[in-house]
């Protein structure tokens, strides 16, 4: 299985810290937010990762990050040239999955968990990521009946869960057909829920719940709290 980590958009909830630098190259504690994506990646005993970034940073991450040797693996890039949403970051990357199954995690997502073991034993459709979270409006969230997502809605007023959809996700290669189906939300973005969804329609979406630490790293308060959580880790 290959591996993309999607580390585009323009990072405005950053701002003014992202004039000068991509999103997911800024710090989380003690090394660049795109390490954490990358290591989950590898710890799940993926090798082969594509790296998609808009246009205005990616030379960072091939000065930071290289062919991916001192990491063990092997680095492709990818530009997404102007901002279109996750799934049509995604989109980008069919070649590369070269009609193979993907693992895909958003660049600024932090993880403390290994799920090798899930990724493993993925065989058909989607696995999707939850955490239960305190708020769950943020986030696209999942309703559950038994052991089965029966919906997903993006940002909701009145979450139906408090469980909502991390940014890692497991595909086998029909999400780019999918994709292609997709139209533009109000937000002018082609959106990951709205994929997701089709493999919910199709019953073919599963999941996995998360115990450990999970935190996306797009506002301030999320990047700190990032920082704060590995820094404690470090020195616990």
């Amino acid at each position: 299985m290959k591996g993309i980590i999607l580390a585009g958009g323009m990072g405005t909830r950053l701002l003014p810290l992202t004039r000068v630098t991509n999103k997911h190259l800024l710090p989380i504690y003690d090394k660049p937010m795109v390490y954490y994506p990358l290591e989950t990646l590898i710890k799940c005993g993926i090798k082969n990762i594509l790296i998609v970034s808009g246009p205005e940073h990616s030379g960072h991450f091939l000065r930071l990050l290289g062919s991916g040797k001192e990491f063990g693996v092997k680095l492709t890039y990818e530009i997404q040239e102007e901002a279109g949403g996750i799934a049509q970051a995604l989109s980008l990357a069919e070649d590369f999955a070269d009609g193979g199954s993907i693992a895909v995690i958003l660049g600024d997502n932090i993880y403390d968990g290994n799920f090798e073991r899930e990724i493993t034993a993925f065989k058909e459709g989607a696995k999707l990521f939850l955490k239960e979270v305190e708020d769950p409006k943020r986030f696209g969230v999942a309703e559950l009946q038994d052991d089965k997502i029966i919906g997903i809605e993006e940002k909701p007023e009145s979450p139906k869960s408090k469980q909502a959809v991390t940014g890692l996700y497991v595909y086998e290669n029909s999400v780019f057909d999918y994709i292609k189906q997709l139209k533009p939300s109000g937000r002018g973005e082609l959106e990951i829920t709205d994929v997701n969804n089709f493999y919910v329609k199709e019953g073919k979406c599963s999941f996995h719940k998360i115990e450990g630490f999970w935190s996306d790293a797009g506002t301030m308060d999320s990047l700190f709290n990032a920082a704060l959580f590995m820094r404690n880790k470090e020195f616990l």
